[in-house]
């Protein structure tokens, strides 16, 4: 687990040295026993994804939160509200001590639960980088947490279930905005329509 590079965003190992150019923003990790040190396409495609669709003063949701890595990843972009849910207790440990290496305990929440609802919240901007039949089967519960024309990225979706994914979310409400794919892995970005038809 070395520093990497993905668009203006580095995540580094807390043990590691490493310059920051100018415009770089340093995520500070240590994964311990929990998924997520950027090593993985998903991640990393999630991570250019929300470089990419975040915005400024978005409330974000992170589903399947891991090491924290897309919940920091998003408080240093801009977001004004994180709350990240992960079922593992370890990763939820992994995940509250690298929220706090990177200064960001006022903005980014983890809670120990295993539905997208349990965070109380509506988000502008959610995210769950977990396997295709978990993003499946609470598809509807994602969009149901997501605000009207808010954006939902998903990965941790091998190419074989991309349409199967891609049928529930639209199922779910959402429309397709864009598919990104690395090797045999796909992340799906979807919107919620901004009003009902």
């Amino acid at each position: 687990f070395k520093p990497l590079v993905m668009g203006n965003i580095v995540i580094k190992p807390t043990w590691e040295d490493f310059q920051a150019q100018p415009g770089h923003i340093v995520v500070e990790l240590d994964p311990g026993m929990a998924f997520g040190t950027g090593n993985h396409p998903t991640t990393r495609m999630c991570v250019m994804a929300i470089q990419k669709y975040l915005r400024a003063g978005d409330v974000m949701l992170d589903m399947g939160c891991g090491s924290g890595i897309l919940a920091i990843t998003g408080a240093l972009l801009g977001a004004s509200k994180v709350v990240g849910i992960e079922i593992d207790p370890v990763a939820v440990k992994a995940a509250k001590e690298n929220v706090g290496v990177n200064g960001v305990e006022n903005t980014v929440e983890i809670i120990q639960a295993d539905s997208a609802s349990a965070g109380g919240i509506t988000a502008d901007f959610v995210t769950a980088n977990i396997v295709a039949e978990v993003i499946i089967s609470m598809s509807s519960t994602l969009a149901g947490v997501l605000k009207a024309g808010g954006t939902l990225v998903v990965s941790g979706v091998i190419d074989e279930r991309r349409e199967d994914v891609a049928s529930a979310l639209q199922t779910a409400g959402l429309a397709i905005i864009e598919t990104i794919c690395e090797g045999e892995w796909v992340t799906i970005v979807a919107r919620k329509p901004d009003c009902s038809p």
